[in-house]
């Protein structure tokens, strides 16, 4: 499990209004961008959009589509676009890693949400960002990395309360002032050679579950029975033998088995409708009390397995049902490869070269009855992104 979830008190870290800063990371980002995640380049394509709701004063919120770690940072076009810096939402686990990137992002115009709890302090920022209109505001509505470039997790409804309650605010304003969204359909490319950047990954995942490398098969039948392996050994552990049926049926029962004995433990059996949802109202019942520091060491353990099961779940519901097998494009199998390493060794991997291209969709404006702002921004997105309007958002029950 990736050290996303911290067992100590959180202390809300706030946006820092700086301009020198966002300008010096600004020019860093190419380099940094390259050499940590392959990207070569970034385009930028609807600036005019954004650059006409700044100039009429408006409060401006951004809501990127998220498949990548470093989609943060692949904003930077956009933000030379807008002539001036943004603030950005950002998960508080991410101030925690290191006091240099705690420091380094609120210098970029991050701050701090607590995704296990009710944060008023980071709502309440983020709405007065909005309503005072003095920069745009980035938050990611799906809440967490999808890791795929062609399918949305289920957007999450507190960004429709943040930009209804800054709209109200700014309609009440003398003068008055309006809140409007713009949805960033955020597109990776794949420029290399596949074949030759997949072959030593295979290997090595072929390699720790002992098998002999499978080069007679084609990329996509490999990837396909690394799949069903990986899948079926989840199985075995965790349900105790493998499972028959389609993939995206053993995905669901898999998750079922592990977040229903939990969700009747500490939920009084309640679900949510999405896997997404579904973890994140169990990790906020689940780790107060693992925060506070004083249960015996059995029930910690006990506890920290339980969220490990919930990561595991939640890393599940990442692999949409048939992805590669109904359109097997390079980016498709890069994707589905790496998460392969990653839910592995628990380490993001980096395959380039990839080259992003970053689309700001024409303004959605906002009212406090607003009460389908999300269906508009995930459709603008879906479009930009060519995801057709029927595929699923997430692997639910």
């Amino acid at each position: 499990m990736q050290n996303i979830i911290i067992d100590k008190p959180y202390r809300f870290i706030p946006p820092l209004d700086s301009r020198v800063w966002p300008a010096l990371l600004r020019r860093y980002a190419p380099y940094y961008l390259n050499r940590s995640f392959g990207i070569t380049q970034v385009r930028c394509l609807g600036a005019e959009h954004l650059k006409r709701s700044i100039g009429a004063g408006h409060g401006v919120l951004l809501t990127p589509n998220h498949c990548r770690l470093c989609d943060p940072f692949t904003l930077y076009p956009l933000i030379s676009a807008a002539g001036r810096p943004v603030f950005m939402m950002a998960s508080w686990h991410i101030f925690m890693q290191s006091p240099l990137q705690r420091f380094l992002l609120r210098r970029a115009g991050a701050f701090s949400i607590y995704r296990e709890g009710m944060d008023r302090l980071a709502i309440n920022a983020a709405t007065e960002i909005l309503e005072q209109a003095q920069r745009p505001l980035v938050i990611f509505p799906e809440g967490v990395v999808s890791r795929t470039n062609d399918h949305l997790n289920a957007l999450m409804e507190g960004t429709a309360l943040i930009a209804r309650t800054a709209a109200k605010r700014r309609a009440k304003a003398n003068p008055a002032g309006q809140v409007v969204v713009h949805p960033v359909a955020i597109r990776y490319h794949f420029g290399g050679d596949l074949e030759s950047t997949l072959a030593a990954v295979l290997d090595e995942i072929e390699s720790r579950l002992t098998w002999r490398p499978q080069h007679h098969l084609a990329l996509l039948e490999r990837i396909y029975k690394l799949g069903h392996a990986l899948l079926s050994l989840k199985e075995i552990e965790f349900i105790g033998q493998a499972q028959e049926g389609p993939i995206y049926e053993r995905l669901q029962r898999l998750i079922d088995h592990l977040l229903v004995p939990l969700e009747t433990e500490w939920l009084n059996n309640h679900r949510e409708d999405t896997t997404v949802a579904r973890v994140k109202r169990l990790r906020t019942a689940i780790l107060p009390d693992l925060v506070k520091g004083d249960l015996a060491e059995e029930e910690r353990q006990r506890r920290w397995r339980q969220l490990a099961d919930v990561y595991l779940a939640q890393q599940l519901s990442h692999y949409p049902p048939d992805y590669i097998r109904s359109n097997p494009t390079p980016e498709r199998l890069l994707e589905t490869v790496e998460r392969f390493e990653e839910d592995m060794t628990d380490v993001s991997p980096i395959h380039g070269p990839l080259t992003a291209t970053v689309t700001i969709g024409p303004a959605i404006p906002v009212s406090a009855s607003s009460d389908d702002l999300m269906s508009q921004i995930e459709q603008q997105l879906k479009e930009r992104l060519g995801i057709s309007q029927g595929e699923p958002a997430d692997v639910s029950t």
